[in-house]
């Protein structure tokens, strides 16, 4: 499927405004867009619609973003960016903290906020699209780490990964064996405007270690080297 052809799921309920934003992503190529004003709104069209990607305000008249972050996280790992006014660190960082694939503050110019979607989409399902060759297992002990259906199976259970996490994922276990570094974890992530996100890769490792370790606390394949990054080791390193 083109890029152009993800639908992207838009919640805000300042309804000239998600015209606006849609006209923008429109003129620019992107056709298949739904929209929602509520967090119950934007629960039930996300669970018609199957969005590739979701564009959430953080002010909602029936809740928050991040509340509806959480809801959308348990449906599905696809990636979501958030749209808002409110511009504390705190706020970005909480929202990226949660596993956010970007945070985008209003004002915005409407350039800016293409090439944000176009980056996600791009990081999130290009490699796929291109047929870019990837091992589509990754047994780690007893968890199977099944790439093409961006889950991890334990114990008859699947879990399964957001968008960032896979990405993170498939770079360290191209490097298995090796030492990626914290700056490359975060441009594979991020891409050139990754500065700043480091606390938020720490974030995003736990939840890994969460989901691929049988003790996370004491990780056996997903390991720290202190001060330069992480490491997925080899079978026979364990």
């Amino acid at each position: 499927m083109e890029l152009y052809e993800r639908k992207i799921l838009l919640v805000d309920d300042n309804m000239e405004l998600v015209r606006m934003i849609r006209d923008i992503l429109r003129r620019s190529g992107y056709r298949n867009i739904v929209t929602a004003g509520s967090v119950r709104e934007g629960i039930r069209v996300f669970q018609e619609q199957k969005p590739d990607l979701a564009v959430l305000d953080v002010m909602l008249p029936d809740g928050d973003g991040f509340v509806l972050f959480e809801r959308l996280r348990q449906i599905s790992p696809v990636p979501i960016l958030f749209l808002s006014a409110r511009d504390e660190d705190r706020d970005r960082l909480f929202g990226l903290g949660l596993g956010a694939d970007d945070y985008v503050t209003k004002p915005f110019l409407p350039q800016e906020l293409v090439l944000r979607v176009g980056a996600v989409l791009k990081r999130t399902y290009q490699p796929l699209a291109a047929g870019q060759p990837q091992e589509q297992v990754l047994r780690l002990g007893e968890h199977e780490i099944l790439f093409d259906r961006a889950c991890v199976r334990y114990q008859g259970r699947e879990t399964m990964f957001t968008a960032k996490e896979l990405t993170l994922l498939q770079k360290l276990n191209e490097n298995r064996g090796r030492i990626v570094t914290f700056d490359a974890l975060c441009s594979v992530a991020w891409g050139d405007s990754y500065y700043g996100y480091e606390n938020t890769l720490m974030v995003h490792i736990r939840h890994l270690r969460e989901k691929i370790e049988e003790d996370p606390s004491h990780p056996r394949w997903l390991l720290t080297a202190r001060g330069i990054g992480y490491r997925l080791v080899k079978e026979q390193e364990v």
